[in-house]
């Protein structure tokens, strides 16, 4: 590509973005929000001596992204990740900036919904990128404007809320999936006419499997966090990203034992359906064995011969009926003594 050709493309800008994807823009100094800016004044903010923007972005599309990688130096690499989404949660460290790959969820309908967020973060910004199914952070941003003091931290603090206010959304999906295993895991047991949902065990165990793949990465992305490696955290912030690697080990630990119980609720409920099957056919069997022998008196009674003895005989017939009540207790008692019912 000749320089000219370079020179000639358009510099995009952020007044050209589409309604809708810079959800909020704003100036921050000493923990307090100072200002409500645009994209193009962004640029152009005093970032020293701990002042910083934070932009939040929704689904843009590639000139938005293009124009906050020109206000910020982002790298292509990251701001092609944060465009395509579907990217596994991972920490990205580009010269002195972060990038954070993080996958939210939400339960709807018995389904969990995934959906994105990325974090650029370096001094003097923090950008977040959010995508698909992913709650707003217009809460997340009113708590942290109320800690004054812990938004002094700068942009490491920012990082930590979003990771801290992502994680804290896992409890309650877990908390309704937990429920509803131990419903589940109830009716396996139950002796009346209900029976568990065989097919939504199975997809219980693949939502948790969902889960556990946004969760379980969390953990190598906080370790990293308090690496002393790591541009822009510094050491105060590294208590509050072990706090959240310990919610993380807690999620991860509750998704495995769910998964468990539901392995061993299905397994249970296979082994009982077994048993019951095989007292039936016990109860068959043991029946046809009972009945074969008095069939066997009436078959031969019940024959079209003359000469046949006891034919003619006045107390033949109450014999016969005595002698088929005999031989079919006594299979019965057999079957009791040996202890086969």
């Amino acid at each position: 590509m000749s320089e000219s050709s370079v020179q000639a493309r358009p510099e995009p800008r952020a007044a050209d973005a589409k309604p809708g994807m810079v959800i909020n823009c704003a100036a921050y100094h000493g923990g307090r929000r100072v200002a409500d800016i645009d994209l193009d004044q962004a640029r152009k903010v005093d970032t020293s001596d701990g002042r910083f923007v934070w932009i939040g972005l929704h689904e843009p599309d590639e000139p938005l992204l293009r124009t906050v990688q020109q206000c910020f130096g982002l790298h292509d690499l990251a701001i092609e990740d944060a465009l395509r989404a579907h990217q596994r949660p991972k920490l990205e460290i580009y010269g002195d900036s972060l990038f954070i790959v993080l996958r939210t969820a939400s339960l709807r309908d018995a389904k969990i919904r995934c959906g994105e967020t990325h974090i650029f973060a370096g001094r003097g910004y923090v950008v977040t990128v959010r995508h698909g199914s992913t709650t707003a952070y217009k809460e997340l941003r009113g708590l942290c404007e109320g800690a004054p003091k812990m938004l002094a931290m700068g942009e490491g603090f920012v990082v930590y809320s979003i990771l801290d206010f992502i994680v804290d959304k896992y409890f309650p999906i877990l908390q309704e999936l937990e429920t509803e295993v131990d419903a589940l895991e109830d009716s396996v047991f139950a002796r009346g006419s209900e029976r568990p949902n065989v097919e939504r065990i199975y997809d219980l165990r693949h939502e948790l499997l969902l889960l556990r793949r946004a969760v379980q990465p969390l953990q190598e992305v906080c370790n990293r966090m308090m690496r002393f490696d790591v541009p822009l955290i510094d050491q105060v912030m590294h208590p509050y990203f072990r706090d959240v690697q310990d919610h993380v080990i807690r999620l991860v630990e509750s998704i495995d034992n769910l998964r468990d119980l539901l392995a061993a609720a299905l397994e249970a409920h296979l082994l009982l359906s077994s048993v019951e099957q095989n007292n039936i056919i016990k109860i068959f069997s043991v029946a046809a064995v009972v009945l074969m022998p008095p069939t066997l008196v009436a078959s031969i009674y019940g024959m079209n011969f003359k000469s046949m003895p006891e034919l003619e005989w006045a107390h033949g017939y109450y014999m016969a009926l005595v002698l088929m009540m005999i031989v079919a207790v006594l299979p019965y008692l057999f079957f009791k003594w040996k202890k086969w019912l």
